[in-house]
């Protein structure tokens, strides 16, 4: 057994540490993690992205300043501490330099705003408050309250909304499409600024749900907008290479 830590007369391998790692739920996101990176820096080495030695020396030396690895002794002594190589750091670092720099391909201004400029009804966003409540006879007489005394929501959602909102007078803030349940979704994008909706029940009717749209803003690509439509060109990209290779976990 490969040992990785001693307590005493125990030692606790790597077997041990792979067991914790399932039983915690931790095995499978660090697999899946170490798959995307490995599969990215294949897709970066076939496109001939080039790595140069003195952009492999100058982030060396990044991550020697961050660690405070001031001297070749102190370098030394920590690859030890950690039982790497000065080749595997090396490695490590390459392979961090052909991710950075195939998402930065993948992910580049052109492939955003094109994106978006495909997408845009996607990053329309509405800005909502809701009251939960947890009968439905309490949401018909909540809602129906409404009707007549619309500005009163923040007060009723204080009042008796069961949801950690409440004390924000219900608010949610700013939401995309993709952030409700789709029928409530359906709905929101669908309504004018003070509609009320609802009260929409959950599967197993156990609460039950207002709505009032307080806001609507038409696609516009922001910072928000365009850190997510990044997050789906990366996400879209890395499942269209896994579909390119034979992946099994053993």
């Amino acid at each position: 057994m490969t040992a990785i830590v001693r307590i005493d007369d125990e030692v606790i391998g790597m077997e041990d540490f792979v067991r914790t790692l399932k039983f915690t739920g931790q095995f499978e996101s660090l697999i899946e993690q170490l798959v995307r990176d490995k599969l990215t820096v294949r897709a970066a080495k076939k496109q001939g992205i080039p790595v140069s030695p003195e952009e492999i020396q100058e982030r060396a030396d990044q991550l020697r300043r961050v660690q405070g690895l001031h001297r070749a002794t102190d370098m030394n002594r920590y690859l030890d501490t950690l039982g790497v190589s000065l080749d595997e750091f090396e490695s490590f670092i390459t392979d961090n330099l052909y991710q950075e720099k195939m998402m930065e391909q993948v992910c580049s201004d052109k492939a955003v705003e094109d994106y978006f400029k495909l997408n845009s009804p996607k990053f329309d966003s509405v800005e909502v408050s809701h009251i939960v409540l947890d009968t439905e006879g309490k949401a018909k007489e909540v809602i129906s309250y409404l009707r007549d005394e619309p500005d009163s929501f923040a007060e009723m959602a204080r009042e008796h909304s069961t949801a950690d909102t409440r004390e924000r007078g219900g608010v949610i803030g700013k939401v995309l499409r993709g952030s409700l349940k789709t029928d409530v979704e359906a709905k929101v994008f669908n309504a004018a600024v003070g509609d009320l909706l609802g009260p929409f029940s959950s599967s197993d009717r156990s609460v039950y749900e207002i709505f009032t749209v307080s806001a609507k803003h038409p696609a516009t690509l922001d910072e928000d907008a365009t850190v997510e439509v990044r997050r789906l060109l990366r996400e879209q990209w890395l499942l269209a290479r896994a579909q390119e290779h034979i992946i099994e976990t053993r």
